[in-house]
């Protein structure tokens, strides 16, 4: 049989919750309201400042405010949650996953305030909440464990000299984490000393805890974990395995349900009962109870051998695969075990029909490194219409929403199912494909790309795979046909039908005359710094424009709108659609500017970009430094990349520093990011740790020792003020 959550899984003992509190924000706030509406239980809300106008504020049936931004004033404020659970008469609180879910002085202070914690008892987050009292302890339980040395409170000196029984390449990993945060590969012996110092700044940063261990790099490994459900009453259940093996620095990207690694063997069926019952008896080793998740590392080169990673006591990011192979609410099932309910399936019961596969978006710029972004969602379309009810999607975002550089930048995760894994692809590619959020930057481009490759598609996956792959991976450029398709709407807004019939003749600037309408020239700012000048002859509303492009050849084109927020453009009778969001900021504009943005926002394919509607000001100034740029000259000022705080610097004033060399760290979203000297030279240091920064704010300055020859930039001014003045 395959479960279902529509289908009575068991008899009630007892009424469950009245009102439950969500201590967590984001799509996975949303997604555990969902569930509690479902199951008729009155929802609560917690937010900070930052997120005051979130969709899951929006969602719940009351919300409470909790603190400022800053997670540790909010989010991760034990009192503050517990005080909100007063005032709202909530019975019971679900943690989600991160901040508190795993926080074992959270669950014993709301034992102690007679409010239950959706989730294990202490027994279970106090051994399972230490990598390495984990470790330890399930090796007494027929657990397999990778080698590595892994005690309480080793000093960097300890931590050094053990090493060589462990082996290189090793991993360090913190004990206090999770998510794959702050781990880090270390490939030689001379590495190890300076690569501790900065995984246990990491680790006391975002777990407050630095202690570290240090594990055997299992080489070509595959990351497979499986869910179990355990109950109050002694019943525990796994509901088969997950692959995730494909990371990004120890972070999931995509994860699917069941493994392909599993499916593709002749003893698969065998050894993912033997994975099921080690996972089973970890959990029975803590008497665990609730839906967690125990994780493996599997050899590829050898599948029938696996070793215990984790216990990830709490919900997973990557839980709606198995969901939609079981049929499964794994957060229905939190609830009920957790008001005392029975576990009445039995592991005959499970069974996994098809195939179900994860990506996770993120508000990033993986072309640049994988940044993280912030903006905001000027248009949203998550699902596609043809999507026949195998798409899911769990998002955070609204339209309007700006994305807060003070959390995680994962904002949704698109899900699909499949008979098999090739049609589970296929519908996830289609379902990308056709995801637009405008406003922000996103990996989905990356993801299709990824999805898309041949070693994912024939299941050949190990957590190195992204590292080697992402040099193969080519990103689209803003060409010709989206600079055209954003003159045409430019142009389209500044023709009289545009600005409403009986509007006086005199009150136009539309360049009227004798024989016809003069052709505009539009220039966009492009994504890469450059500028496109697209000149517009003829009517865009009437079908009749000719347009060039930065003076190259005619083009026949026109614009028409399919449906709300979509632009077809043809150009010389080739057809794109694209999703198309104007936005208007800086001053306020006059007469028909009115009707023209100051940006545009155009996505076609899963691929989004900006265009900048630029002045003749503006567009001096970029062609400016595009002719600087082009002479060579490396900027000699080095930025933050986006909002953070400072959390280290290296140098001081006055230091003598090589290019390349890392100059101080930024922390932002939840990630660190090192920050280097452009060039060889003199730094000046404008900052200091701890201090808060803005995006693009100058941090440090370098002074060549060897100033650079006079650049030859200037002598093109002249001629670029006249070329500016000319196109006018």
């Amino acid at each position: 049989m395959t479960l279902s959550s529509t289908t009575p899984l068991s008899t009630p003992t007892k009424p469950l919750f009245g009102t439950v509190l969500v201590a967590n924000r984001g799509e996975i706030a949303c997604r555990v309201i969902r569930t509690l509406r479902a199951l008729g239980i009155r929802s609560v809300a917690v937010y900070s400042d930052a997120d005051a106008g979130a969709r899951h504020v929006r969602e719940a049936d009351v919300a409470v405010r909790i603190g400022p931004a800053a997670a540790s004033e909010s989010y991760l404020k034990i009192e503050a949650i517990i005080q909100a659970c007063r005032d709202t008469g909530a019975e019971a609180v679900h943690p989600g996953y991160g901040f508190l879910s795993e926080n074992v002085d959270f669950a014993r202070s709301l034992e102690k305030a007679e409010i239950t914690f959706i989730g294990p008892g202490v027994e279970s987050l106090n051994v399972m909440g230490d990598k390495i009292r984990s470790k330890n302890h399930v090796t007494g339980y027929g657990v397999p464990v990778v080698p590595g040395i892994a005690e309480p409170g080793m000093t960097d000196a300890k931590l050094i000299e053990a090493a060589a029984g462990v082996g290189f390449p090793l991993l360090i990993k913190p004990s206090a984490g999770g998510g794959g945060k702050g781990m880090h590969i270390v490939e030689r012996p001379e590495d190890l000393a300076d690569t501790l110092v900065t995984a246990r700044r990491v680790a006391a940063s975002a777990f407050g805890d630095d202690t570290l261990f240090l594990e055997r790099l299992v080489l070509t490994p595959r990351h497979i974990e499986v869910q179990v459900l355990a109950d109050n009453h002694g019943n525990v259940i796994h509901l088969g395995e997950r692959e995730c093996s494909l990371q990004r620095r120890h972070q999931k990207v995509i994860e699917e349900a069941p493994s392909p690694l599993l499916e593709s063997l002749p003893d698969g069926a065998a050894i993912r009962a033997r994975l099921g019952e080690a996972a089973c008896n970890a959990a029975r080793s803590v008497n665990y109870s609730g839906a967690g998740t125990v994780e493996f590392l599997v050899s590829d080169n050898a599948p029938d051998e696996f070793f215990f990673m984790e216990m990830n006591t709490r919900l997973q990011v990557e839980h709606p695969v198995t969901e939609m192979v079981t049929g499964v609410d794994l957060v229905e099932w939190q609830v009920r075990i957790a008001a005392g309910e029975e576990l009445t399936v039995r592991q005959d019961d499970v069974v996994l029909t098809g195939h179900s596969v994860e990506a996770r978006v993120y508000a990033e710029v993986p072309e640049k490194n994988f940044l993280p972004s912030t903006g905001r969602v000027w248009l949203l379309d998550e699902v596609p219409d043809d999507a026949a009810g195998n798409v899911r999607v769990d998002s955070a975002l609204l339209e309007g929403l700006e994305i807060s550089s003070s959390y995680d930048p994962m904002i949704s995760k698109v899900i699909a199912w499949g008979q098999d894994r090739t049609a589970a692809l296929d519908t996830l590619d289609m379902a990308l494909a056709g995801y637009s959020a405008l406003g922000i930057n996103t990996n989905v481009e990356y993801l299709l790309l990824l999805i898309n490759d041949d070693d994912v598609r024939a299941g050949r996956l190990d957590t190195g795979l992204i590292e080697r792959k992402m040099p193969e991976f080519t990103f689209r450029r803003a060409g010709e046909f989206e600079v055209v398709a954003a003159a045409l709407y430019v142009a389209a807004m500044q023709e009289p039908e545009a600005q409403g019939a009986g509007t006086s003749p005199w009150d136009l600037r539309d360049g009227w005359r004798l024989g016809g309408r003069a052709p505009r020239r539009i220039s966009l700012g492009t994504p890469d710094g450059g500028v496109a000048t697209v000149e517009v002859s003829g009517s865009v509303g009437q079908g009749s424009a000719m347009v060039s492009v930065d003076g190259g050849p005619q083009h026949q084109a026109s614009l028409r709108f399919p449906k709300r927020h979509h632009a077809e453009v043809i150009l010389d009778g080739e057809a794109r659609v694209y999703s198309l969001a104007p936005v208007s900021t800086g001053p306020v504009r006059t007469d028909r500017d009115n009707m023209v943005p100051t940006e545009l926002f155009l996505g076609n394919g899963g691929w989004s970009c900006r265009l900048e509607v630029l002045s003749r000001e503006s567009r001096l100034a970029r062609v400016l430094a595009a002719i600087e740029r082009e002479e060579g000259a490396a900027d000699p000022a080095v930025r933050s990349p986006m909002p953070g705080t400072v959390v280290s610097v290296s140098v001081s004033n006055g230091d003598i520093v090589a290019a390349g060399q890392v100059l101080l760290a930024v922390e932002a979203m939840k990630m660190e990011h090192q920050l280097v000297a452009p060039l060889d030279g003199t730094v000046h240091i404008s900052i200091a740790s701890g201090d808060l920064v803005k995006a693009d704010q100058v941090l440090a300055t370098i002074h060549p020792v060897h100033p650079a020859a006079p650049s030859k930039a200037e002598d093109t001014i002249e001629e670029a003020v006249i070329a500016m003045g000319a196109a006018e």
